[in-house]
C-alpha cells in the first residue's frame, strides 16, 4: 500500500511519462493485460490510456489492472490512468526509489 507521499512523488514522476500501453474497444483483454505486466516490469510505473472507442472507466479498470497484476493504483486524469509495481528484474540502479 502506497502512502500518500509515495503516491505523490510516483504523480510527479508519471506527469512526464507518456502512455505505452493503450485499451481500444475490446476492453480489458488478456493481451492488454500481459502487455501491461511486461511494461510494469521493466519500468515499474505505467501510463495507460483509453482510446476513444473504449467504454471502460479510467479508474476502475486503473483499480482492477492493479488487482490483477499486484501493482499499485497512482492516479487516474482524464482517459489515462497510471499504475506502479516493484520489479523483481530491474537492475538497482534503473529502481524507482520511494520516499
Amino acid at each position: 500500500m502506497l502512502t500518500g507521499k509515495q503516491r505523490s512523488y510516483l504523480k510527479g514522476l508519471a506527469n512526464r511519462l507518456d502512455p505505452v500501453v493503450y485499451i481500444g474497444k475490446d476492453g480489458l483483454t488478456a493481451n492488454v493485460v500481459k502487455s501491461i505486466d511486461d511494461c510494469l516490469e521493466a519500468r515499474e510505473l505505467v501510463k495507460v490510456k483509453l482510446q476513444e472507442g473504449c467504454i471502460l472507466d479510467p479508474k476502475a479498470t486503473a483499480n482492477e489492472v492493479a488487482e490483477k497484476l499486484g501493482a499499485e493504483f497512482v492516479q487516474a486524469i482524464g482517459h489515462k490512468f497510471t499504475v506502479y509495481r516493484e520489479s523483481e528484474t530491474l537492475d538497482a540502479e534503473k529502481r524507482i526509489v520511494l520516499p
